[in-house]
């Protein structure tokens, strides 16, 4: 019997200063490195995993037209990061350095919050209140 190849989708994040980047997520969410290359000029591709929930960061390249929420003063994606213990993440992010955008709360079937990480990006914190 064969099988299939596994479908993922993973996003790439685009940030200013991709090393710095790299020791927030590894803090704020237990995050660890799968794959990182460090190039001679500084900048970083990583690719990293949350208890096996796998994302990419890389730092923006205008010239591919890869840029950060800090250039564009904001993005347009939210992560959904749902964990067992979504208050015990949302403050260990916060104690990294990420900055509270709306505290855990309970709403719509889930315990939430969202926070913004220091390269711009927007995280909701839960996971479904029957789970």
């Amino acid at each position: 019997m064969s099988s299939s190849p596994k479908t993922t989708i993973a996003p790439m994040l685009s940030v200013r200063d991709g090393a710095r980047a790299v020791d927030f997520y590894t803090a704020a969410f237990g995050a660890e490195v799968v794959f990182r290359q460090d190039d001679p000029d500084g900048s970083v591709v990583a690719q990293l995993s949350v208890n096996g929930a796998e994302f990419w960061l890389a730092d923006e390249s205008p010239e591919h037209l890869n840029f950060s929420p800090e250039t564009l003063n904001g993005g347009t994606v939210r992560i959904i990061l749902t964990t067992d213990d979504p208050d015990a993440a949302y403050r260990r992010a916060v104690s990294a350095g990420a900055t509270v955008v709306w505290d855990m709360t309970n709403e719509y079937g889930w315990r939430i919050g969202r926070l913004v990480d220091p390269f711009g990006h927007h995280w909701e914190i839960g996971k479904p209140e029957s789970a």
